[in-house]
């Protein structure tokens, strides 16, 4: 699944918490798993041996959410969401990363992988669609929330999406 759509799935289940600092390190944790795709830096054969492997298990997830929590305001509501979207992002990539993409989830207590038959193609219409769905949810959560996941970046520029969202559903559809 695509960065982009790991982190807005990861921001939308941030909603409840009140500091953007918060928000910020859940949604890390739901796209740090895909760290171990530097491994395309030492080539495709490497890539292909170590991205779904060395952060794409248990034991990242217990590192990364130790580590995002460190910085937290609400320490137990971001260990408890860091945690879940780390595996929300594993749940994805398990679904709709391709077929014969395996998870090597107790990586390096075992090599064991895991992996269904159901598995779909990184390109196709089942993650377009999750994408879709995704941004959506986001730009509606302009009206009631007033923030997007660009808060992320840019708290000025997130007031400019949102003052855009209003603006338009106020509007209502061109006729």
């Amino acid at each position: 699944m695509n960065p982009l759509v790991h982190a807005e799935l990861s921001w939308l289940g941030t909603f409840r918490l009140a500091q953007r600092r918060d928000r910020l390190l859940v949604t890390l944790a739901g796209v740090l798993p895909d760290l171990d795709g530097l491994t395309l830096l030492f080539g495709e054969e490497s890539y292909g041996r170590w991205h779904h492997v060395v952060t794409h298990g248990v034991f990242a997830a217990v590192v990364v959410t130790a580590g995002l929590t460190a910085f937290a305001q609400q320490r137990a509501r971001v260990a408890a969401l860091a945690f879940a979207m780390f595996h929300l992002h594993l749940a994805c990539d398990l679904a709709g990363s391709g077929p014969g993409w395996p998870i090597t989830y107790l990586w390096p207590l075992s090599a064991r992988e895991l992996s269904w038959r159901g598995q779909w193609n990184l390109a196709s219409w089942q993650n377009t669609l999750i994408g879709l769905v995704a941004t959506l949810a986001v730009l509606g959560c302009a009206v009631p929330l007033g923030r997007t996941v660009v808060e992320l970046f840019s708290p000025t520029a997130d007031a400019k999406v949102v003052a855009a969202v209003r603006a338009r559903l106020r509007r209502g559809p061109p006729e």
